[in-house]
């Protein structure tokens, strides 16, 4: 309980500002989350290129997991015609519906990463502001009254920065991820074409 009276003790300098930072980083951290889950679940069930001509060579039904290219096989297993040029075309169709999936949320991330230390600058202004309109109405001798102004331009610096930087660092691990999970697909999509 002492934690929560202190953390709000901490953020209620900051004002409006603040809850804005604490939706964009819990927003934020709550699809980073859904991303690493996903890519995790996605790396571990996912079929491997050689699984993934075997199940086409031998068009034996895909097992369910959560995996791109089980899910791009299973899709072209249930439409492929027997024609290789319309299987090929297939492959390139069926590959590209799963890539959304994989970029699912990144814009979202980045953007919110971003934003954070815009909120922090913004509450660093608005802070400066408070203290000027102190100093214009008691002057620079009331330092109880200048901390309030100051204290609101520190802590939504320090909030904002605290989010953007590991946020973005986050984004950046992520769309390492979802470059590697591609290249994994296009490899996949590849090989399948020389077989069909």
């Amino acid at each position: 309980m002492d934690y929560l009276l202190n953390a709000y003790d901490y953020f209620r300098p900051g004002g409006g500002i603040m809850l804005l930072l604490i939706v964009a980083s819990l927003w934020m951290w709550g699809l980073v989350f859904e991303r690493l889950l996903c890519f995790w679940r996605i790396q571990r069930e996912d079929v491997t290129v050689h699984q993934a001509l075997m199940l086409v060579r031998e068009g034996r039904p895909v097992p369910p997991g959560a995996g791109i290219c089980r899910h791009m096989v299973d899709g072209f297993l249930q439409s492929r015609t027997g024609s290789p040029i319309l299987d090929q075309r297939l492959l390139d169709q069926h590959a590209l519906e799963q890539r959304p999936r994989i970029r699912r949320f990144l814009p979202a991330i980045t953007v919110l990463a971003a934003t954070a230390p815009l909120l922090g600058l913004l509450g660093t202004v608005t802070g400066m502001i408070t203290t000027f309109d102190v100093i214009a109405i008691f002057g620079t001798g009331n330092a109880k009254a200048l901390s309030g102004g100051i204290s609101k331009a520190l802590v939504t610096t320090q909030s904002g920065l605290l989010v953007g930087i590991p946020g973005l660092f986050m984004s950046r691990l992520l769309m390492r991820r979802a470059n590697a999970i591609e290249r994994h697909l296009t490899e996949t999509v590849m090989a399948l074409k020389r077989a069909v």
